[in-house]
């Protein structure tokens, strides 16, 4: 019987200096997933409990799952930039994972913080041609946080692109009504967990199910006649 692959640990060269990237992976990888944690000023870090669970549910599907601390966390080098500088260090991952594993299909998974800037890379992979296959969005940050000291503005989501978006009831951080607000006019459906919080407290089992229920699993690639996808690059 095939297992995963223990965890694996390695760093990635970013604009600020290592990128460190935890890397979760099936016994054999047929895509490659993004996932990406909460605010590195209030605790995140690439071992929260829900992004732990988004990277277990990808491997599980099939992807090999990368991890990555954003700038200041764990071992990663630099300061934290608002969104900015980790949003171009997550391209500098993806550009490394497919130099790495190659033009798979890829999906981004992202808890808070971590959503927002899924969100924000979406659109230069999009111009990139890149293999895009889902977005998963946990507890997105969008609008004012409730501590009214951040402000979320995400861009809108490609219609073609398969989002999965989950939030708590009870989120008391990112109010239900932003997220709302945020997908209704792109006619997005949000998932709500009854007595969910933001952080989903004895709901982890739950997200995990949604994915497993909602992201389409991985075949073999095949190559088909004239399709061909760009390596991702990013201009610093």
């Amino acid at each position: 019987m095939n297992r995963p692959s223990p965890t694996e640990s390695v760093f990635v060269h970013g604009a600020a200096g290592k990128v460190e990237v935890l890397i979760d992976a099936p016994a054999v990888i047929h895509g490659i997933a993004l996932v990406c944690h909460p605010h590195p000023l209030y605790g995140g870090a690439n071992l929260n409990k829900v992004v732990h669970t988004l990277a277990r549910a990808f491997r599980d599907l099939g992807f090999v799952a990368l991890r990555p601390n954003f700038r200041g966390v764990g071992k990663s080098e630099g300061v934290h930039d608002h969104g900015e500088g980790e949003s171009a260090d997550m391209l500098d991952v993806l550009a490394w994972a497919q130099a790495r594993w190659g033009q798979l299909p890829l999906a981004l998974g992202g808890f808070s913080f971590g959503a927002y800037i899924q969100s924000r890379i979406v659109p230069p992979l999009v111009t990139a041609n890149a293999p895009l296959h889902q977005l998963v969005l946990v507890g997105m940050a969008t609008g004012s946080a409730a501590d009214g000291a951040r402000e979320y503005a995400p861009p809108a989501v490609p219609k073609q692109l398969p989002t999965l978006i989950i939030h708590g009831e009870h989120d008391t951080t990112v109010a239900l009504g932003n997220v709302f607000d945020w997908a209704r006019s792109q006619e997005l459906p949000v998932i709500v967990l009854p007595g969910a919080d933001h952080f989903f407290h004895g709901k982890l089992h739950l997200i995990r199910e949604l994915i497993t229920r909602n992201v389409a699993p991985l075949s073999p690639p095949t190559a088909r006649k004239g399709e061909t996808h760009a390596v991702i690059h990013h201009a610093r």
